[in-house]
């Protein structure tokens, strides 16, 4: 937030990590000050921009699933110490599963389904201390766990769709796809958001998986994302959309306004883990606009 806040009032568009910043509040202030000067403001991720994002989007605009009614997004694993040399600032306040991997998950939803009104959670941890077996200076310590770590929420959207957001480290193996989408017409399975490809499926009222292939719907390869990757795996994507907004005078598809509209899911959802009570979500934000096949690739020239 700080350098975020510095750059701006400095007069300069800026474009920052994931999380917006580690508190709504805060992230309003970033929001308010862009809007301020005229400046841009944008934010990881921008994985939702990504080749299976793009076309995962692409389905649901079109009604391959109809009106999308419920879901699951799992982002399920063991946590840092077993690979991190020093990861305790992982499990303090400000970290957590939901503030760290949470905005991937929460902004492609957002992208696919629009701003979420409501959010009911429940936020335990596993354990209270953790012992780190990674090599280096702390191996064989053992630290304080300050957040919770395995969280399980329940969204509800402004379409009407709810969908439930399971975050934890503290599972060893699991089996949940990263997000599936079902809707009166069809079912969406969706690769993991940290990425850009991976394969999107589509059920089509209960018929067997389809695995979508380049920008043709159903003709041509089996195999998504095709055979360019650099259409489908690498980062920088949403500055370089941030860059041409600035000629065309629009905002930035991963916009400020998405990444606070998503800090203020990860804050409801940890606010009611603590009261177990539904958490109201004060903001809204648009959906970003379609990224289309020929403007992605024109943003990697």
């Amino acid at each position: 937030f700080d350098i975020s806040f510095s750059a701006l009032s400095a007069g300069k568009h800026v474009f920052t990590e994931k999380p917006l910043a580690t508190s709504a509040s805060d992230g309003r202030k970033l929001v308010g000050e862009a809007a301020k000067r005229g400046l841009l403001l944008g934010s990881a991720p921008d994985t939702f921009l990504g080749a299976a994002g793009r076309r995962a989007r692409r389905l649901m605009d079109e009604g391959a699933i109809g009106r999308a009614v419920t879901g699951t997004a799992f982002m399920m694993g063991r946590g840092m110490e077993h690979w991190h040399p020093n990861p305790q600032f992982y499990y303090q306040p400000g970290g957590g599963p939901v503030f760290d991997m949470g905005p991937y998950y929460l902004t492609m939803l957002v992208n696919l389904l629009g701003p979420v009104t409501r959010v009911m959670a429940m936020a335990t941890r596993g354990q209270e201390e953790r012992l780190i077996t990674a090599d280096g200076p702390y191996k064989n310590t053992s630290f304080r766990v300050g957040t919770p770590t395995n969280i399980l929420s329940l969204l509800e959207f402004r379409s009407g769709a709810t969908v439930t957001f399971g975050a934890s480290w503290d599972v060893f193996k699991h089996s949940n796809h990263p997000i599936e989408l079902h809707g009166t017409e069809g079912s969406l399975r969706l690769p993991d958001p940290d990425t850009f490809g991976g394969t999107v499926s589509l059920s089509a009222r209960g018929a067997e998986w389809t695995d979508f292939a380049s920008e043709s719907e159903l003709y041509g390869a089996r195999n998504w994302p095709y055979a360019a990757p650099d259409r489908a795996n690498y980062r920088m994507l949403g500055v370089a959309d941030l860059a041409r907004s600035l000629s065309q005078k629009r905002k930035p598809r991963a916009s400020g306004e998405l990444a606070l509209h998503v800090l203020e899911i990860m804050e409801a959802i940890l606010a009611s883990g603590e009261s177990r009570n539904s958490v109201a979500i004060a903001g809204t934000v648009d959906q970003p606009p379609l990224l289309g096949e020929d403007e992605a690739a024109s943003l990697l020239a």
